[in-house]
């Protein structure tokens, strides 16, 4: 039998943002290549929405790639990103 190459596995990550905090019945999803925002109220899924694009924009500037950067830097890039 002949064996078949292996193809490399492109690595890839995807952010993905929960709110739970929805009471009017609206169902809110914004999605892209790396991130899905669902649910949440208006006020919390802009929130999350401006966060993860302000994450993206800081791995840009720091010349990083999601599926590469460290939990502990993106957990302080996001912090660093959230909107007060």
């Amino acid at each position: 039998m002949k064996k078949t190459p292996r193809r490399r596995k492109t690595k890839s990550a995807h952010l993905l943002g929960l709110g739970l905090d929805n009471e009017d019945g609206h169902k809110r999803l914004t999605s892209a290549e790396q991130f899905t925002i669902v649910g949440g109220s208006d006020e919390t899924h802009t929130k999350m929405t401006e966060t993860v694009i302000k994450t993206f924009e800081e791995l840009k500037t720091r010349g990083k790639h999601l599926h590469a950067v460290e939990p502990r830097e993106l957990a302080e890039i996001i912090h660093k990103s959230t909107p007060r």
